[in-house]
């Protein structure tokens, strides 16, 4: 079986720390760009596109800086596989960039970058940072 390669994607994002971690750190925020919905019960989050759902589980957060999901297998097992979401404060400047790490397969990579653009265009678009 084919491993899943780790890359790192930073977007600018025109909004403060506090008001981003509210979007990528609770169900309600991440269902109005992540996902078409979005529920957690305690540390499990369940994603749902087009029908179909993921299940991962809240593995790390620092309020106002960062998120970490491991993807939870059919056993409910963690996997190898995460992604997190970290807020990133220029000290100098005070531009703030949202870092995704993820994990996609060689000949997808292409694909899963788009899909994050994609998506981090639509949280700017609910956040009115545009």
């Amino acid at each position: 079986m084919d491993t899943k390669v780790r890359y790192e994607i930073e977007f600018a994002v025109n909004s403060s720390p506090q008001l981003l971690y509210q979007y990528i750190s609770t169900p309600s925020g991440l269902s109005e760009w992540f996902a078409d919905n979005v529920n957690s019960r305690g540390e499990l989050f369940t994603f749902i596109w087009d029908g179909s759902k993921e299940r991962a589980r809240l593995a790390s957060k620092k309020s106002n800086e960062r998120v970490k999901f491991r993807w939870i297998d059919d056993q409910d097992k963690d996997t190898d596989y995460f992604f997190e979401l970290r807020i990133s404060e220029d000290e100098i400047t005070k531009d703030v960039s949202l870092v995704v790490v993820d994990f996609a397969f060689e000949d997808e990579l292409t694909e899963s970058k788009q899909l994050w653009e994609n998506q981090v265009s639509d949280l700017k678009h609910v956040i009115g940072s545009v």
